[in-house]
């Protein structure tokens, strides 16, 4: 068990190493700190190469159509939404003037504020946002499934009305989607900037004019071209490239060096154990609730995500209003509920199977670390590592006791795909018309009410356990040493609040 242990701390260490140099502090962090080696030569690059950002310029630019990383990093300097979503996961009027909602929540209307342009000089209309949100909910946009819940959306001059085929309460948070006039690779938007190209180079150059009329730190971007991802690395570390939006823990995460500064940012982005609630032993909610007691979150997000995320107890981000600190207390670590009712609970002997995906190794280290921490308290766990498609097929054929999941959770915090009845990413077959019912009001519920229906869900959850959060993930923004500061980034938007940087 100490040999285990070993392995463990030296896999965390290892893996802090290659994300980042080392845990960040809350804001900003030093991936690596600076070389006083450096020679004076390369200091004198550093101040005088100009802002520049990534661009694939073989791949669409269009901020709903597109699906490199890079490219879609740039769309909040181009093109702007309804809404945005903040820090605490709360919606944000941009081009909405203001809006209702039905009493049944099902017929939303939207009025978009007047003088607004896109940058090739057309004017914002509701046909205009119409035009765009339908192109948005097409199977071939990336937020397809997001807005699978509208029945029709219909424009007037200056207003748009989406019905829904559901309520939701909270469509709004659902609405941060780029509005960007055309279905071309590269669309106007109404942002502060726009794409230009000069001597066959392409930048962005500050739109004059811009409705929201705030002071920008760069009058123009220079654009560095690459065509492989791998490149990103080299230009990064070169000082070719400023800043970059990564996932420091996702499958195959590329390894970045060099003098740089991390700027983490929370996501919904949840990472959590599954129970199989219809066979087994976890079909009890006693067993999975000790269980969960005996999982330290706390370490999970600081030695195997090197503190690129946050733990939870709560299938909700702890930035949220939803989150209830008084439910998630009653869900602490306490490993030593499960070492006190081992025999009780019929686990004396018995050898449980975590599946994990052996593709993403911040997520085999949390198995091997959460297999660690409940064979402490005296449950042995067996760690079962399958490639992608055999962890998936084995989910389906509920061929396992518990797994560890992923998930990318939509900003209104939407359970209804993990936990409710015919939910299509509720793989335990959880069943509960409680739940269900707790889910539906939830969704539902509008500003005044929604903190109490969350808190009777997540009260319910506290009481059934039908999965077990764990953490919800950073995304991270990179930049080059001591070059910025003031940064704020968000989910969806690295360059939030961009007038609050400052150039060193």
């Amino acid at each position: 068990m100490r040999r285990l242990l070993s392995l463990f701390l030296s896999a965390g260490l290892l893996l802090t190493l290659c994300a980042c140099g080392g845990p960040p502090a809350p804001e900003e962090s030093s991936a690596s700190l600076p070389d006083s080696s450096g020679s004076e030569s390369e200091e004198e690059v550093s101040l005088t190469t100009p802002f520049t950002l990534p661009v694939f310029p073989d791949f669409s630019l269009h901020p709903t159509l597109g699906a490199n990383r890079a490219n879609l990093t740039l769309a909040p300097l181009l093109y702007e939404g309804l809404f945005l979503v903040d820090e605490s996961f709360e919606a944000v009027p941009v081009l909405c003037q203001s809006y209702t909602a039905s009493e049944d929540k099902l017929v939303w209307t939207f009025t978009l504020r007047s003088g607004i342009t896109f940058s090739d000089g057309t004017p914002l209309t509701g046909q205009e946002a119409a035009d765009a949100l339908e192109l948005a909910r097409s199977e071939q946009s990336r937020y397809h499934t997001r807005l699978a819940h509208i029945s029709s959306i219909t424009a007037e001059e200056n207003t748009i009305t989406i019905t829904l085929s559901r309520p939701n309460g909270n469509l709004p948070a659902l609405l941060d989607i780029p509005i960007a006039h055309g279905s071309g690779d590269r669309p106007s938007g109404t942002g502060p900037y726009v794409l230009s190209s000069e001597d066959d180079t392409l930048l962005l150059t500050a739109r004059k004019g811009w409705w929201q009329g705030k002071s920008l730190p760069f009058q123009s971007i220079p654009l560095y071209p690459m065509s492989k991802s791998d490149e990103l690395i080299y230009a990064f570390d070169a000082g070719n490239i400023s800043l970059l939006d990564v996932d420091l823990m996702a499958t195959n995460a590329m390894g970045y060096g060099g003098n740089y500064q991390t700027w983490d940012y929370a996501t919904t982005d949840l990472i959590y154990l599954g129970f199989n609630t219809a066979s087994g032993v976890c079909r009890s909610a006693q067993v999975r609730l000790a269980i969960s007691a005996a999982i330290d979150r706390q370490a999970i997000a600081q030695t195997t995500y090197a503190s690129h995320a946050v733990p939870s107890s709560l299938p909700v981000h702890p930035n949220s209003t939803l989150f209830s600190q008084e439910i998630a207390s009653r869900l602490d670590y306490a490993p030593d509920t499960l070492a006190g009712q081992l025999e009780e609970l019929g686990l004396g002997g018995r050898e449980l199977r975590l599946l994990v995906n052996s593709e993403n190794e911040a997520k085999v280290s949390a198995a091997q670390l959460i297999a660690y921490q409940l064979g402490s308290a005296g449950l042995t766990v067996q760690v079962e590592q399958l490639s992608y498609e055999d962890f998936t097929a084995a989910l389906s054929q509920g061929s396992f006791d518990l797994y560890l999941g992923e998930t990318v959770l939509t900003a209104d915090f939407d359970l209804s795909p993990l936990l409710s009845s015919s939910g299509s990413l509720n793989y335990g077959r959880w069943q509960s018309g409680t739940c269900d019912a707790l889910l539906s009001v939830l969704r539902a519920a509008g500003p005044e009410e929604k903190v109490q229906a969350a808190a009777a869900l997540f009260s319910h959850l506290a009481d059934e356990m039908p999965l077990a959060p764990l953490i919800f993930k950073n995304g991270s923004a990179l930049t080059q040493w001591g070059r910025l500061t003031g940064l704020t980034p968000i989910r969806n938007n690295v360059f939030y609040q961009l007038e609050g940087w400052i150039i060193q």
